[in-house]
């Protein structure tokens, strides 16, 4: 899995197809949402500022700076600690952010895993309730509300697996339509 994550193949401004049965690919939480991706980087370049020591905690999980970028693809990603519960250590996680669609001024988001997991209950519940967390600031355009940390607002309130429908209105899977 490390290894996809390294090796991008793929057009500017989108992210590298992948096909269902890939691991990656289930073990994934994608999301497009409504948000220009211009926005979108600048209220997390705004959130990097404001973090402590390189990390910003959203909830459990955390968020480590400095955002990487791709300028090949044109794809941005973020670090990230997901927490499953107190009593286990994070997994490593890396965020991607990109542009849907040339045309679209929606950006996708992408939470992969950086190592191998466990798909377990609350692997997903964490991978839900981080980007519902993250994706309800960013629509909102507000900075992050008390230094170090956002917080969710409804826990299990997370869309079903195809997220958001994307342009169309089809059911949007593994963040690429149509795979």
């Amino acid at each position: 899995m490390a290894q996809h994550m390294a090796g991008h193949s793929g057009l500017a401004g989108q992210a590298p197809p992948r096909r269902m049965s890939s691991p990656v690919c289930w073990l994934s939480f994608p999301r497009i949402i409504d948000v220009p991706f211009e926005a979108c980087m600048a209220t997390l370049e705004s959130w990097q500022r404001t973090g402590r020591d390189g990390e910003l905690r959203i909830g459990q999980s955390v968020l480590r700076w400095p955002i990487g970028h791709d300028s090949d693809l044109g794809t941005f990603w973020i670090e990230v600690g997901l927490a499953r519960g107190p009593l286990r250590p994070p997994v490593r996680m890396r965020l991607n952010i990109y542009r849907w669609s040339r045309l679209s001024s929606r950006t996708a988001l992408e939470l992969i895993p950086g190592q191998r997991v466990r798909p377990t209950g609350a692997y997903f519940r964490s991978g839900h309730l981080l980007l519902d967390s993250l994706t309800h600031s960013l629509r909102q355009g507000q900075p992050v509300q008390c230094p170090g940390s956002v917080t969710a607002t409804q826990p299990h309130a997370h869309q079903d697996a195809g997220r958001e429908a994307g342009p169309g209105d089809e059911p949007v899977t593994c963040a690429m339509k149509g795979l």
